[in-house]
């Protein structure tokens, strides 16, 4: 037996429609994990800053100051052994 996915709509939204106001941001938060899992856990997850090295973070400042000039990055083999 094949189920009526659209009845089986009617009838969530008479479920939701019914609950009372202090239930629905659980049954919210429930339907959120289920629909997407992966995205409502990275939205939670806390962030984790990483300590860069010197020569790094300066080689990032040169990025983004070449990226605000609208320089398009040409790194080749050559140029990246002589940094």
């Amino acid at each position: 037996m094949e189920p009526n996915l659209e009845q089986d709509r009617r009838q969530a939204h008479a479920l939701l429609d019914a609950l009372p106001a202090e239930k629905l941001n659980a049954v919210r938060s429930l339907l959120e994990v289920m629909v997407e899992p992966l995205a409502r856990s990275l939205g939670l997850a806390e962030v984790e800053e990483e300590v860069l090295a010197p020569d790094t973070a300066a080689a990032l400042d040169r990025a983004r100051a070449s990226l605000a000039r609208g320089e398009a990055s040409r790194t080749t083999k050559s140029s990246a052994n002589s940094a």
